[in-house]
């Protein structure tokens, strides 16, 4: 009887790590793991999805390192590499990249760009959002 219920514990244990695992919820490394909170609760927020190999996606990180500085506490600038999570690409919808998403301070979606954006068209919609620069 103990062997039986050994047995019945380690089945339980293996079918609750299973769902557990299904659900994202798994005791290993989390894969979205340093990935901040989009959009950022009160503030309108851009996030550029993209790859850190991806040339246009090159060509755009100092733009977005320039606005994260300039727009710090008044806007989220916020980079994810879906090379490096790839589930991430699906959670927003990607189909090429770099894609930028624009949210209002309520957090709803308002303008998406699939491409290369350059800084003055990202300060235009950041402006149209009403943030000051």
């Amino acid at each position: 009887m103990k062997r039986v219920k050994g047995f019945v514990s380690v089945v339980g244990f293996l079918g609750l790590m299973f769902v557990l695992s299904m659900n994202g919820m798994c005791f290993g490394a989390v894969e979205s793991a340093g990935i901040p909170e989009v959009p950022a609760k009160g503030m309108v927020t851009m996030v550029d999805i993209g790859a850190k190999k991806c040339i246009p996606c090159k060509m755009m990180a100092p733009i977005l390192e320039e606005l994260e500085k300039e727009y710090k506490g008044k806007a989220a600038i916020i980079f994810i590499d879906v090379w490096e999570n790839r589930e991430q690409g699906q959670r927003f919808g990607i189909r090429s990249i770099p894609t930028q998403i624009f949210y209002d301070k309520q957090g709803k979606e308002v303008y998406r760009h699939e491409g290369f954006l350059d800084k003055q068209s990202i300060e235009a919609k950041l402006e149209s959002l009403g943030v000051e620069k």
